[in-house]
Parts: structure tokens; C-alpha cells; sequence
């Protein structure tokens, strides 16, 4: 006789394949009540699909399915202004999908909408666009009983396309625990959330010229902020909001700063002893402020990411004497000789780490792989004035540590200068390590398509033959590496995750 396990046991069995959705698709065909577990898990993160590469193909099934799911009088009034989407099938649904969101971004329905309806623009207005915009923002503030991430840039254009949107009264925002959002939203919009929310967790806001009162209120108002992103660009500056913030001080574990000048402060943070993660991402300026922060003291301090302009070096080599040993992740693009000496000397616990190696400091990767013995993940740069792939794959397979398990390489410019027999020589040697673990090999570069045997390869990859693609192949399907590609543009860092969207 067959066991049905408990609902509560199966919902927290799915819940662990909240990122395998293959196997979630799966679970829907089982019968009615796998399915009904499985639908809430898998829609209610839908609008984080919309920036995903090549995502927009999804967009007209998303599109009508929300509006089968608009009460009646929604679907009227948009039959009444010229506006028709064919649900996606003659039957009723069998959930109401809408109910089932925790996360929203205003944008991304804005985008999805513009997208699918560009093609009618001929019989309908780009006002129009709006209309189903509020409607369907509607239709989630009165179905939505606990939304958790709210993500809503205001958006005026988007691809030419008018957008006037109002937010309206949401209940479901009580238990939202994340916000992203611009500094110049209307002011009732701060205003409703300050009422209701005040456990955020984390909150990310584009700064501009104006800073209204209300966010201020918003911000003072939480209990226990533990992430705050700040980002000011094209004038914009955090520097009015500072006081608010400092007032988290004690509670605040992450912070990240993102700007395309130097006008914004962060040396407040001085006072932030409970930071366990920072990042500096300016595209201008030289980070002088960081001179103030040179001999602070941040005892929980492990994660540091300085991905564009830098410091002066003397103030990060300083900064690490002081809260390098603590330090499990470090990011930099710099590439001084010293700086990088000063990361083997007072970072022995690192377990991932970037920074740019000039050509003839491989004595200065070895000492580093030498004395990080925690190192499990390291990213280089190889080419022109940096250091060749050959060299790299040598000095990785002789002295990396027990626990290394990520190689990530960046072609900068040139080719590889890896012959098919090095590579041979360095995945063999992997393979004979012990313990033996399975080597992500990550190759960042150009990336046209090709095809080899059965394999798809959306790469050149810095690889000047199909030999040196068909070793990795070979070596892939023994099980020695799992081979992943990424092109230069692309975002590979998992904390440079886009909260930023307008």
C-alpha cells in the first residue's frame, strides 16, 4: 500500500529545489497535490526570469496568464480601451497564479508589458500601456497576502514607451523584508511603507538629487537592518541620508556602495563594527576617503571588493594588516607587486580570491597559494602584461592547497597560450590529486558559437584550436572538471547581483 508523506514535509522537501527547476517541472505531473506545492514555488519568484538573457520569449506566457487572473472588472476595462490578450489556454486556471508572487519588480512588469504589446502599438496607444501596468500592480496588492521583495525604480520611459504608474494601498507589504527602490518615488509611497514595515532586512536605493523626508522615516523606522546598498549616479549622492544610516549602525552586517564618481562619503562606516561584507564600486575617483578608513578596525569583517577604481595601494595594504586575517573573500583589479605580496602575509584564510598578477609575478601566485592554505577559488587574469595561461595551470597544479577547487580565467585580449598539451598535462595531474576533488574550470572571453562532437561551445574562449576544446571535453566527461564559459560582460560574481535596474 503507497505512503502519501504529510503536505507539511513535502512543501519542505521542494522548498530544497527552489533552484532545480527541471525537477520541479517534473513534480508537477505527479498528481494534484505535488503539483499544488510545486506551482507556488516556482511562480513566486517569476520576475526574477525578466533579466535573464534571452528571457523576453517568456514574456507573453507570464503576460497571459496574468491577465486570466485579473478580477472582471480589470478585465473590461481593458477590453473597453482597445486592449486584448488571449489567455493561455480556453480553460479555466487551476490556480490563481498572481497569489502565489513574493518577490515584484515594477520595472520588470513594465518591461514585459512593453515588450508584448509592441508589436500592436497600430491599434493601441502608448499611453494604454499604463493602464495594464496599474491593473495588473493592482490585481497583486489585493491578492498578494505576504510579499517579501518589492523591487520598483520609478519608471517614466521605457524603449520609448509611457509609463504612469500609481502605487495603491498594499497590506501584503507587512511582512516585506527587502526594497529596492530610487530616492525620488513619490512621498506616499515612503509614507505607506514607514506605517507598515519595520522588520526590513535589506534595503538598496539609487540615490538622485532628492531625498525626501519620508525615505529618511522609512529607513529610521526598521528594527533590525542588517543590508543596505547605496547607489549614486549622474550627480546623486547618499551624503544627506548618512546620519540615518549611522543609526543601524549595530545591526548592519552588509554594506555596498556603487557610484560613477567620487562625491558620496563612506568613512561613516567607521563606526559599523559588525560589518561582515563591504563593497566599493566606483567607476571615477581614486577612493581618497579609503585613507580614513586605512587603520579601522572591523573585527567580522570577511568579504572586501574593490572591482574598478582603487585605492591607493599603501591604504589597502594598511587595511589588511588590520582585518586581513579575518578576510575569507578579497576582490581587486589592482596590480601592485606589493599590494599583493601583503595579501599572502595577512590573509592566510582566505578562500576565494581576485587580483591582477602582472606578466613575471608568478613567484608572488605561488607564495600565495603557498600560504592561503584555506584558498578555494581563484580568478586571473592571463595574457598581454599579464600572466600566460601556461604558467598559471603549472604553478595551480603544483602548489594550490587540498581544499582549491575553482580556477577561473580571464583572457585578457590575447589568445591562450596553453597548447592542448598543456592542458592535458594540468588535467591529469588534477586528476591525480589527492583527495581528489572535482575542478570548476571557468574561462571568461569572447564567446561565438561553435559545435564540437556533441558538445556546444558559446565560445572562442581565448582557445586557437578545436584540440585544446576537445581536451577539456575529454576531461569533462571523466568527471575531472566541470567546464563553464562566461563572456567578458557578463556579471560572475554571485554578490554583483543587480538590485539596480533602471
Amino acid at each position: 500500500m503507497s505512503c502519501q508523506l504529510p503536505d507539511d514535509c513535502l512543501e519542505e522537501i521542494f522548498e530544497f529545489l527552489e533552484t532545480d527547476k527541471f525537477t520541479l517541472y517534473s513534480c508537477l505531473l505527479v498528481n494534484r497535490l505535488w503539483c499544488k506545492i510545486s506551482v507556488r514555488i516556482l511562480w513566486r519568484n517569476t520576475f526574477d526570469l525578466i533579466y535573464h538573457e534571452k528571457s523576453s520569449n517568456i514574456y507573453p506566457s507570464i503576460l497571459s496568464t496574468l491577465i486570466a487572473c485579473l478580477p472582471d472588472e480589470s478585465k473590461n476595462l481593458l477590453y473597453n480601451n482597445g486592449i486584448s490578450i488571449s489567455p493561455p489556454t480556453s480553460k479555466p486556471l487551476l490556480f490563481n497564479y498572481a497569489s502565489f508572487f513574493k518577490t515584484l519588480t515594477i520595472l520588470g512588469i513594465s518591461r514585459m508589458i512593453a515588450s508584448v504589446l509592441k508589436d500592436k502599438l497600430s491599434l493601441i496607444s502608448k499611453d494604454k500601456n499604463s493602464l495594464v501596468v496599474n491593473e495588473i500592480i493592482k490585481m497583486f496588492a489585493n491578492q498578494i497576502p505576504s510579499l517579501k521583495k518589492l523591487n520598483y525604480y520609478h519608471l517614466y520611459y521605457y524603449n520609448n514607451h509611457k509609463f504612469n504608474i500609481s502605487f495603491p494601498q498594499f497590506p501584503g507589504m507587512n511582512d516585506l523584508s527587502e526594497l529596492c527602490c530610487k530616492s525620488d518615488l513619490p512621498s506616499d509611497f515612503f509614507y505607506q511603507l514607514t506605517q507598515i514595515c519595520h522588520n526590513l532586512q535589506s534595503i538598496s536605493v539609487d540615490f538622485s538629487s532628492s531625498i525626501k523626508d519620508e525615505l529618511k522615516e522609512l529607513i529610521s523606522s526598521q528594527n533590525n537592518l542588517k543590508n543596505f546598498n547605496l547607489s549614486a549616479f549622474n550627480g546623486g549622492s547618499w551624503n544627506d541620508i548618512i546620519p540615518v544610516i549611522t543609526e543601524h549602525s549595530h545591526t548592519i552586517t552588509k554594506l555596498k556602495f556603487r557610484s560613477n564618481d567620487n562625491n558620496s562619503s563612506f568613512s561613516f562606516i567607521s563606526s559599523f563594527s559588525n560589518l561582515q561584507e563591504l563593497l566599493f564600486s566606483f567607476l571615477d575617483g581614486v577612493l581618497e576617503d579609503f585613507r580614513r578608513l586605512q587603520y579601522v578596525n572591523f573585527p567580522k569583517l570577511q568579504i572586501l571588493k574593490i572591482p574598478y577604481k582603487r585605492p591607493k595601494p599603501e591604504y589597502v595594504i594598511n587595511f589588511l594588516e588590520n582585518n586581513g586575517k579575518n578576510l575569507k573573500k578579497f576582490y581587486t583589479s589592482e596590480n601592485d607587486r606589493d599590494l599583493s605580496l601583503s595579501i599572502a602575509q595577512f590573509c592566510p584564510n582566505l578562500t576565494s580570491l581576485f587580483i591582477v598578477f602582472n606578466d613575471g609575478e608568478l613567484d608572488i601566485l605561488k607564495t600565495i597559494l603557498i600560504n592561503c592554505q584555506y584558498l578555494e577559488s581563484i580568478k586571473i587574469r592571463c595574457g598581454k602584461d599579464c600572466l600566460s595561461e601556461k604558467e598559471v595551470l603549472e604553478t595551480v597544479a603544483k602548489y594550490s592547497p587540498n581544499n582549491f577547487r575553482e580556477l577561473k580565467i580571464h583572457h585578457h585580449i590575447t589568445c591562450s597560450d596553453a597548447s592542448p598539451n598543456d592542458l592535458e598535462s594540468f588535467f591529469m595531474c588534477w586528476e591525480r590529486r589527492t583527495p581528489k576533488k572535482l575542478l570548476s574550470f571557468i574561462i571568461i572571453g569572447e564567446l561565438p558559437f561553435t559545435i564540437i562532437g556533441s558538445m556546444e561551445y558559446h565560445l572562442y574562449c581565448g582557445y586557437n584550436s578545436f584540440e585544446a576544446l576537445k581536451v577539456i571535453e575529454k576531461y569533462k566527461n571523466l568527471g575531472t572538471i566541470k567546464f563553464v564559459t562566461k563572456s567578458e560582460g557578463e556579471v560572475d560574481e554571485k554578490e554583483e547581483d543587480q538590485y539596480r535596474h533602471s
